[in-house]
């Protein structure tokens, strides 16, 4: 017991308290959740290809034929229909069945297109690539 006093009086910073409860504070604290480094240089590069096919697919002025991509879940009859009520002439069938060719009237027939469910324009060169 003498000996536990002398060391007490010399380092009295130190308990017994706080030498057996510094394990089991640790083990209850929670660490917080990080954001991984590798997650920053995904978020660029997905977020540069969309930018960049966005820019390359989109229809340029003055081109007569458009490809139309309607929600994924219609049918080809679905979207046959659709195209039909806006006055677009049907060119070529793709091999997704929303996805169609066609030559869009020439007094708006974008904007017609649109309202009767087109989700994107693109240029049918690119798509010609793709599928």
């Amino acid at each position: 017991m003498r000996l536990i006093g002398a060391l007490t009086e010399r380092l009295p910073h130190i308990s017994l308290g706080s030498v057996f409860s510094g394990p089991m504070a640790q083990a209850n604290t929670i660490k917080a959740w990080r954001w991984p480094a590798w997650l920053n240089a995904a978020a660029l590069l997905i977020a540069s290809w969309v930018a960049i096919a966005a820019l390359s697919l989109q229809v340029r002025p003055g081109t007569e034929i458009v490809a139309v991509a309607f929600p994924p879940w219609w049918s080809a009859e679905q979207a046959f229909l659709a195209a039909a009520s806006a006055d677009a002439a049907i060119v070529r069938v793709t091999a997704v069945p929303s996805l169609l060719v066609v030559r869009p009237d020439q007094n708006d027939g974008l904007a017609r297109l649109r309202k009767a469910g087109v989700w994107l324009a693109i240029d049918p060169q690119a798509i010609a690539a793709c599928i």
